[in-house]
């Protein structure tokens, strides 16, 4: 090998180091073989999901469920003649109180505090701001589970269904400061380029989460008018709807045609059911953030707040974690019927919880929302 032809290949290593790196990082996003298909719909439309034997093995192990403790019997006096401050389990047995805070414990407590996580040396006091937490908490399982069956089905929900057994759900979010506005076009890229895993790594912007989780911003893309003027929907929405939705399809572990035809994302009639479910989940969420998680603000230390001084919310992870139904859809909630927002004590008279009151929705309005969540074309 001649003194040149070695200076030339000196010379353009640095290139082949730079191009070998680039493949890899590459190849790194992709799944490697064998990844399995299931089709969910009509062969020829695309709606398939791709399973990946590996990964799902490993979110399994966390969504494997602890072992139920014995039930309680709902004879004996009411836990609220015998105990003080009792203000939502007003409708259980001593026993079956009893029960719910030996589950809670495991579901929620560290550890190491155990009971005084949320309690004292007096039993009675509201002085743990972790108490006053816990007793709203449980005002909004039996919210969920009576009131969100569009949702939730039969399968219901108990603290474990976020928690996992940890004091707060691994799967939260925090309002996020708003990067600063540019001038003319640079003004656009506002909240973008800032990849983040709840959107899957993508240059979408980075908190979808306020404008839907916490307001009420209209999930559409696409007009169903074709005319000029008649659509107030801009590039930016696209942008943010799209965010919202490869945060979902992350949350549940599944591809867009889980829910929508890719012949068609905004035709609700070739969607599958799934959508329908979906769209209760997204007002589910509302609802649990605005009625439930926003007012305990001021409960919480500034230790728990985010950097904007706001509340730790829920999205589709905080439950989903990774799978199409919590906990693959194994249900929990009927091994603890204390749970449920029914009497279950035949002296109970007063009201089990105190919950505001909740929206009647029905399959009749999804229809009505032609379009949302759909589009593949941002209207200008």
């Amino acid at each position: 090998m001649d003194k040149e032809m070695m200076t030339r290949r000196a010379r353009h290593a640095p290139l082949v180091l730079v191009l070998g790196v680039a493949a890899l990082t590459l190849l790194a996003g992709c799944e490697r073989p064998p990844v399995e298909v299931k089709q969910g719909g009509y062969r020829g439309t695309g709606m398939d999901t791709l399973i990946n034997p590996r990964s799902d093995a490993i979110i399994a192990v966390k969504n494997e469920i602890p072992e139920a403790l014995p039930a309680a019997s709902p004879d004996g006096p009411l836990a609220s003649t015998v105990y003080q401050n009792v203000q939502v389990l007003k409708d259980l047995s001593i026993g079956q109180f009893t029960r719910v805070m030996l589950a809670m414990t495991q579901w929620v407590a560290p550890k190491d505090q155990a009971c005084n996580y949320c309690h004292g040396s007096n039993m009675a006091s509201d002085d743990r701001y972790t108490k006053v937490v816990a007793r709203r908490m449980l005002q909004m399982v039996r919210h969920i589970n009576s009131d969100w069956k569009d949702h939730v089905g039969k399968t219901g929900v108990t603290c474990y269904t976020c928690h996992r057994g940890n004091a707060v759900p691994q799967y939260v979010w925090f309002e996020s400061p708003s990067e600063s506005k540019g001038k003319g076009l640079a003004a656009a890229n506002a909240d973008l380029f800032s990849p983040q895993a709840t959107i899957g790594h993508t240059s979408l912007p980075y908190d979808p989460f306020t404008e839907y989780f916490l307001g009420n911003a209209n999930i559409r893309v696409i007009s169903n008018d074709a005319l000029p003027g008649s659509d107030n929907n801009t590039i930016q929405h696209t942008e943010a709807t799209y965010a919202l939705m490869t945060s979902m399809s992350g949350s549940l572990g599944v591809n867009c045609t889980y829910c929508h035809n890719s012949r068609s994302f905004a035709v609700w009639d070739s969607s599958t059911p799934k959508r329908t479910t979906a769209w209760y989940g997204i007002r589910m969420v509302r609802n649990l953030n605005v009625d439930y998680l926003v007012p305990l603000t001021s409960t919480f230390p500034k230790h728990r707040l985010g950097v904007l001084g706001d509340v730790a919310k829920i999205n589709c992870a905080t439950c989903h974690q990774g799978v199409f139904k919590p906990l693959y859809g194994v249900s929990m909630a009927k091994d603890y019927p204390e749970l449920q927002g029914v009497y279950l004590h035949p002296d109970a008279t007063a009201p089990a919880t105190d919950t505001p009151a909740a929206p009647a929705p029905t399959a009749a309005l999804a229809p009505a929302e032609a379009g949302e969540t759909g589009g593949r074309v941002g209207q200008h």
